[in-house]
């Protein structure tokens, strides 16, 4: 694994050597990427134990947080992903192929088709979803409840500006 410059050197360096780029810095934000970062790597690195990539992973997720039987269209689905993904076909039809999901006829649109997580699916994601909320939850139990609390206000803040 590479080790990242810390975030800390690069507010110097950028202090020290650009200072007109430092008078409109963000700290916070060069963490919250960098912590976007890392977030990402670990979850590729949990995946890497199944034959999933993040963005299989991010359509089994979504479509398991959907009543049963986990179903939406693909742009539902596409609306509704944590992770943007933008070959959602491609992705769909490796899923396809795997077993993971099924594509039906949508009752309500016959010219539209329905993505639907199967059980085999069903059972992968719940399987990589512990896996990853343990390895989460490790790494954030440097926090107190109080301020994991604060820091899910202030995400929550700063999040419901471009939501």
């Amino acid at each position: 694994m590479i080790k990242r410059t810390p975030v800390s050197e690069i507010l110097i360096k950028t202090k020290n050597n650009w200072p007109d780029s430092n008078e409109g810095l963000s700290p916070e934000i060069l963490r919250i990427h960098r912590i976007s970062t890392y977030l990402h790597r670990n979850l590729e690195q949990v995946l890497s134990h199944y034959t999933i990539q993040p963005a299989e992973f991010s359509v089994l997720e979504t479509l398991r947080k959907e009543n049963q039987p986990h179903c939406l269209t693909p742009t539902e689905l596409s609306t509704a992903m944590l992770f943007s993904s933008g070959g959602l076909t491609k992705v769909l039809n490796r899923l396809n192929v795997a077993g993971l999901i099924i594509r039906i006829d949508n009752p309500n649109d016959k010219r539209g088709r329905l993505v639907q997580l199967t059980e085999t699916g069903k059972r992968l994601i719940n399987k990589v979803i512990v896996e990853l909320h343990a390895d989460e939850q490790k790494r954030m139990s440097i926090l107190s409840e109080n301020e994991k609390a604060q820091l899910n206000t202030l995400l929550a803040k700063i999040i419901n500006v471009w939501e």
